[in-house]
């Protein structure tokens, strides 16, 4: 029975022929360390990204508020 390539795996066979070959013989690799610091760099941005987009729509509904406030106020003032 043959094994079944994942796409992952076709994204490292693209990107380094020799790295897909390794990780199909089960053969770690030499610098995990490197590797895995570059994936806790990856999550961190992530989550920076994430809550940039949170504080992004906080600060769009909060000037819809004060828009919104703005307009209740002139009203009153004119009537």
């Amino acid at each position: 029975m043959s094994k079944v390539i994942r796409s992952s795996e076709i994204g490292t066979y693209l990107y380094c022929r020799r790295a897909w070959m390794y990780r199909r013989q089960g053969i770690a690799s030499a610098n995990q360390a490197n590797m895995d610091a570059g994936t806790e760099i990856h999550l961190r941005h992530g989550r920076q990204v994430l809550l940039a987009g949170f504080f992004r729509f906080a600060a769009a509904v909060l000037l819809l508020l004060a828009l919104a406030f703005l307009v209740a106020y002139c009203t009153v003032q004119i009537l």
